[in-house]
């Protein structure tokens, strides 16, 4: 890893501006998205009638389907060499699918509206990280993945807070907020088709024909297989948040608070990615990635055994910080690892096995909590955590981007 010769420690000013462009996209979608999100299954329940169960298959269906879609979205951009268009059209999904939340008159026209959204998120994933990597110079790749993560989670928290603020605002009118969610769907997909300029291709790059083929999988190398059998454990140890809520309201947070702890999280999260990145680039990703883990491993014992609001608090905190010093800088390994011209098939593979390690993780927490409460489900994420930070020599030992 390079020092870096800036005397700005967050070199804000060497990071290429396409990578600002992707950055800005990511805030003002998830802005959009979370102002939708936050609402949405009140809306489900208390607007439409609908169960709770069919809330959780809307969101099971939703999520999988991202998860699927991005493996071949990934494996696409490097077939055709072209990352923008394939971002573009998941964003140009997302945008065009908003002005239906307020319009639905059914539930099946939001299951439709869901579905669409996701598979937009699935199309763009791949190649958007992608594009990110092939924006940034070497020495600058965890600063770039840092300050996409940072913008991105700013919008994260920024959504749900506007949605509070124009539900007063409007005696909560559910379609009010849903309407003013559009404008920034619609202002993130402008950013993207007329502020990212994608780099020419370089002639060097071998032709990618088949991506998801034995013989071009092999080709992405041990090094990237051992980042992903990595962050796969490390991801059964970073269930859903929806259990930082359940903690929280757990510990008698009043349910009209519970939603806070998912502010301070995001809050730290927001601003801990892109220094984190930064630092990365100076200094190397697996000290880093290893006090990343050891954060996940304090918040999830202090998530066991804390019996009070602060305590769940300094939980969540710690939460944030982990996330903010470790997914970022798993996004740079990929692309450290990843041969350039397979760069999307890399991400996709990436995002669909740990999206799947997600879904897994959750199952076994809410298993846990069903069966020996909160502290099992916070003990088991201590000790997957435990077993990825054990691994991590092995990684470090494989590659010398760490």
């Amino acid at each position: 890893m390079t020092s870096g010769s800036s005397p700005s420690f967050l070199r804000w000013r060497e990071i290429p501006g396409g990578v600002w462009a992707l950055g800005i996209v990511s805030l003002l979608m998830d802005v959009s998205s979370e102002m939708i999100h936050a609402l949405l299954p009140l809306y489900l329940v208390t607007v439409l009638g609908t169960s709770m169960l069919t809330v959780g298959i809307i969101e099971g269906i939703a999520e999988a389907t991202a998860s699927i879609v991005k493996i071949f979205s990934g494996a696409l951009s490097d077939k055709l060499g072209k990352r923008k268009l394939l971002a573009a059209i998941g964003y140009g999904l997302a945008a065009f699918t908003k002005p239906v939340f307020p319009l639905a008159s059914s539930v099946g026209w939001l299951i439709a509206a869901r579905f669409i959204d996701r598979i937009g998120k699935g199309i763009r994933g791949a190649p958007r990280d992608a594009l990110v990597a092939d924006l940034s110079p070497p020495d600058l790749r965890g600063a770039s993945f840092g300050l996409r993560q940072s913008l991105d989670t700013v919008g994260a928290f920024l959504g749900p807070l506007l949605a509070i603020g124009l539900m007063v605002l409007a005696a909560n009118n559910f379609t009010f907020v849903f309407w003013a969610a559009t404008i920034p769907a619609f202002l993130s997909l402008a950013v993207i088709v007329f502020f990212v300029r994608e780099p020419d291709r370089s002639p060097a790059l071998r032709p990618v024909r088949s991506p998801l083929s034995l013989a071009e999988l092999k080709r992405l190398g041990i090094s990237y297989w051992l980042v992903v059998a990595v962050a796969t454990v490390f991801t059964l140890a970073r269930f859903s948040e929806a259990f930082l809520l359940l903690r929280a309201q757990s510990v008698g947070l009043s349910l009209a608070f519970v939603p806070a702890i998912m502010v301070v999280m995001n809050v730290v999260y927001a601003f801990s990615a892109w220094p984190a990145g930064v630092l990365s680039d100076r200094i190397g990703r697996f000290g880093l990635l290893a006090a990343g883990f050891t954060m996940l491993l304090v918040a999830d014992l202090v998530l066991a055994f804390g019996a009070s609001v602060t305590a769940v608090g300094l939980g969540a905190a710690l939460w944030g910080l982990h996330m903010g010093m470790t997914q970022g800088l798993l996004a740079a390994l990929v692309a450290d690892t990843a041969p350039p011209e397979l760069r999307g098939t890399a991400f996709g593979m990436f995002n669909l096995v740990t999206g799947l390690a997600m879904l897994a993780a959750s199952v076994i927490a809410g298993g846990l909590w069903d069966a020996v409460g909160p502290q099992g489900t916070f003990l088991a994420g201590a000790g997957f955590t435990a077993l990825a930070l054990a691994a991590l020599p092995i990684l470090r030992r494989r590659t010398t981007r760490f």
